[in-house]
């Protein structure tokens, strides 16, 4: 039994993000993205729910400030008490996992989606597909803070306990227990 563009997607391999099945969630998540993005702050209950129905998973005690972006929504998990800042997005083509006590800076990028470096071999023929793509997971351990305008990248997985400074730019995995900084993220001390 072959798999679905999304299993692909799921595995890591080459899909079609164009897929019907995949098209469908992306809209759906589009429309609950504008829904919430637009709900005054107040509306804290209406709020939550939407993100009940956008995310995989969502602990108690997660707040997220609008405005948020993600592409599917339903592959990111967020521990209890995580608190996403103004202007995040999350291209979630793959797991993202977030563990509880998570502070997410403003304009935090978390990449899943990656494409072949060359062009001759992203680029397709098929109008339907126009370039190849596959994703790899992102995991964020418990009690980590993502300092603003830091950019994670596919594949990567950060530990427990763990800081990265501002504006880093995260392309490998980071250990428990440290403080990581720069372009590239490098651990610069243990905590």
């Amino acid at each position: 039994m072959s798999k679905s563009e999304k299993q692909k997607m799921l595995a890591g391999e080459i899909y079609n993000s164009r897929d019907p099945e995949l098209l469908e969630r992306y809209h759906i998540c589009r429309s609950l993205i504008l829904e919430f993005n637009h709900i005054p702050s107040t509306e804290l209950v209406k709020k939550s729910e939407i993100l009940d129905s956008l995310l995989g998973e969502k602990g108690d005690g997660v707040w997220i400030e609008a405005p948020f972006f993600c592409d599917y929504g339903e592959n990111i998990r967020l521990g209890k008490n995580t608190f996403l800042n103004f202007n995040c997005l999350l291209l979630d083509c793959n797991l993202i996992s977030i563990g509880k006590n998570g502070l997410i800076g403003p304009n935090v990028q978390i990449y899943t989606a990656a494409h072949p470096i060359a062009a001759q071999d992203r680029i397709v023929a098929d109008p339907e597909e126009r370039y190849l793509t596959y994703s790899k997971p992102v995991s964020i351990g418990d009690n980590v803070w993502i300092g603003g305008n830091t950019l994670i990248m596919p594949g990567v997985t950060i530990g427990e306990n763990v800081t990265i400074g501002a504006g880093s730019v995260v392309t490998k995995d980071i250990p428990d227990n440290c403080l990581a900084l720069g372009n590239p993220c490098r651990v610069v001390r243990q905590l």
